[in-house]
């Protein structure tokens, strides 16, 4: 409830504020997002508003609300669906509940290293995915590098997959994470980022995964003190806007928020390799032991898992199609 009633004064403000930007000559486009503002996304999002303010020549303006202001990426998502928030930035792992296709990006072990995912993400599979979401009311702009996700953990140490064995790992809302952690032998537990932290105080869980600059700010590494670079998945940020805006945009209006957009994905893929770097070296002076096992150990144990999407033509043709790019 006090979502809703946030969200229906956020809207009827936000008419206001439109209203007085269009008679002024400046559209107001409304970017939410659940990360922290020191995050290279949101560093990349206030860049995006400088140049599109500056492209457009101050007829466009981006307004930018980090730190979950308008609920969780699911609660994002139903807002640009239903056209009350124009653009926000999800997971994959989040969007593959709204558009069914992009869950083959969340596959264990589907890309070879990072510079095969982006040349599938920035090539014509990559466009293919964000233009499914569409007939969901959900415009894909790009894709911004989270890195690659990996386990950490409370009490001892993930050297291969037997020792996830009765361990509880923290996922998101996504049934390939929910079956990749299963099929290494862990018990996959579905709980909200925000709540993270106090879960694993509690014991609620055993761990999670995720990358290291998400690992780093969200201060867990103050809880788990082991962290296994398996590097299972290669989990892009995918950067929306609700087709309720995109469609209002006129030609020009729409060609100045790409250029902007672009510029911001090549800027935030700078900074992320930067806050890589940086994350690893910040958790392993607090204590965390980093352990680099032999992925060959993961990776065999789920050999098999592609297989079980033989049935489903899509998605097995998008595996077969992203294996073979170069």
């Amino acid at each position: 409830m006090k979502l809703y009633l946030k969200v229906v004064f956020f809207s009827l403000g936000m008419l206001l504020v439109n209203g007085c930007g269009e008679l002024s000559g400046t559209r107001t486009l409304r970017l939410a997002h659940g990360l922290d503002v020191n995050h290279s996304v949101h560093k990349a999002m206030v860049k995006m508003g400088d140049d599109l303010k500056k492209i457009s020549g101050g007829k466009m303006r981006l307004e930018i609300y980090p730190n979950q202001q308008l609920g969780t990426e699911r609660q994002c998502l139903e807002l640009l669906q239903i056209g009350s928030l124009d653009m926000t930035k999800v997971s994959v792992g989040t969007l593959e509940n709204f558009a069914p296709k992009m869950k083959v990006l969340g596959l264990p072990f589907l890309f070879r290293d990072r510079q095969h995912s982006f040349n599938v993400l920035d090539g014509p599979i990559g466009q293919e995915l964000l233009n499914d979401g569409e007939q969901y009311w959900l415009k894909g702009l790009g894709y911004y590098d989270a890195g690659s996700r990996s386990f950490y953990t409370k009490d001892r140490p993930i050297n291969s997959p037997e020792d996830l064995g009765g361990l509880k790992i923290r996922v998101m809302e996504s049934v390939t994470a929910m079956d990749m952690v299963k099929d290494l032998g862990g018990s996959p537990t579905p709980i909200s980022w925000g709540e993270l932290y106090t879960a694993l105080q509690q014991g609620v869980v055993d761990g999670a995964e995720n990358n290291p600059p998400s690992f780093y700010l969200s201060r867990h590494y103050e809880v788990c003190k082991f962290y296994t670079l398996d590097e299972h998945t290669v989990l892009p940020d995918v950067l929306l806007a609700g087709t309720h805006l995109w469609d209002s945009l006129s030609e020009e209006e729409q060609g100045w928020l790409k250029q902007a957009v672009d510029g911001s994905i090549g800027y935030q893929r700078k900074l992320w390799a930067e806050s890589e770097e940086e994350a690893l070296a910040e958790v392993k002076k607090a204590g965390v032991e980093i352990i680099r096992p032999d992925k060959s150990l993961f990776s065999e144990k789920i050999k098999d898992s592609f297989d079980k999407y033989k049935d489903d033509e899509a998605i097995y043709k998008l595996i077969q199609e992203i294996q073979a790019t170069k």
